[in-house]
């Protein structure tokens, strides 16, 4: 006997699983009316969406910075999609925003163990997968950080497009506050690759080391001076590319390192984290 489908259930469906009307119905139909059945019937309807989607590219989306309530603890993630016209959606925006908070609470190490979360009841990765039947595009974390110190500043720029968290060596105060914003938005704009130059890995000075060194040549330098000239190439890439080193945006007079200093002779900036649409 065919169960009756009534409306009022179909609307309840949609409401919690933010599927279609049509898709709802078939769901309680195939379910014959059992509302848990139906919901994994529509998660697995979402999964079959995810695999057809796979080679798709998420390069829109949603970068978000958090951090807890005494600023103590940060997370940075990207939730990627396919379209601008979805990454702009608030439904979209909220929902990497839950994923974020989930993370602030449980600071998983990982992106692998970031999908493994509950989130009501069900598993991130699941819940990614229920977005996907519900969009019917290629959803996914992308990228995920976090960052832990005694004061952490969260900046989020043009649109959800950069998600930046800056740790600081004092608790959050005004002052902290303020100093980290501007750090976070050169961190934004100027997309430095370290903190500073013993924060660079060994293999990119000496991958720098080697691009100086062949530039010199190319240039005929003598042989006897491409190890100099190489040195000063890369002591010009610490200027250009580590933050602190950095010349800061709103004084060229200053460097980061010196602007911070010129605030408050004690404090510091410890740590960055960036993330980014796209990158």
């Amino acid at each position: 006997m065919e169960v009756k489908i009534t409306a009022k259930e179909v609307n309840d469906l949609r409401q919690i699983t933010g599927a279609g009307m049509m898709d709802c119905k078939k769901a309680l139909v195939e379910a014959n009316g059992d509302f848990d059945a139906a919901i994994e019937y529509l998660r697995k309807k979402g999964q079959k969406v995810a695999a057809n989607r796979a080679d798709r590219s998420a390069t829109e989306g949603a970068a978000i910075a958090k951090t807890n309530a005494d600023s103590t603890k940060g997370v940075a993630l990207v939730l990627g999609c396919e379209t601008d016209f979805v990454a702009k959606n608030e439904d979209f925006v909220a929902f990497a925003h839950k994923i974020a908070d989930i993370a602030l609470t449980e600071m998983p190490a990982d992106l692998d163990a970031l999908l493994e979360l509950d989130m009501d009841g069900v598993k991130i990765a699941d819940r990614l997968a229920e977005q996907i039947g519900k969009i019917g595009e290629k959803i996914e974390i992308s990228q995920y950080t976090t960052i832990e110190a005694p004061g952490i500043v969260a900046y989020i720029h043009a649109g959800n497009r950069i998600g930046v968290l800056v740790a600081l060596n004092k608790a959050k105060n005004t002052q902290v506050e303020e100093v980290g914003k501007d750090v976070a938005m050169q961190v934004a704009a100027m997309m430095p690759v370290a903190l500073d130059e013993d924060s660079v890995p060994a293999s990119v000075i000496e991958k720098e080391l080697e691009i100086g060194r062949e530039q010199a040549r190319a240039e005929g330098k003598p042989e006897n001076m491409v190890d100099k000239i190489a040195m000063g190439k890369l002591k010009k890439y610490f200027k250009d590319s580590t933050l602190l080193n950095q010349q800061f945006v709103k004084d060229n007079e200053k460097t980061v390192k010196e602007y911070v200093k010129s605030v408050d002779k004690d404090l510091a900036v410890t740590a960055f984290r960036r993330v980014a649409i796209g990158k």
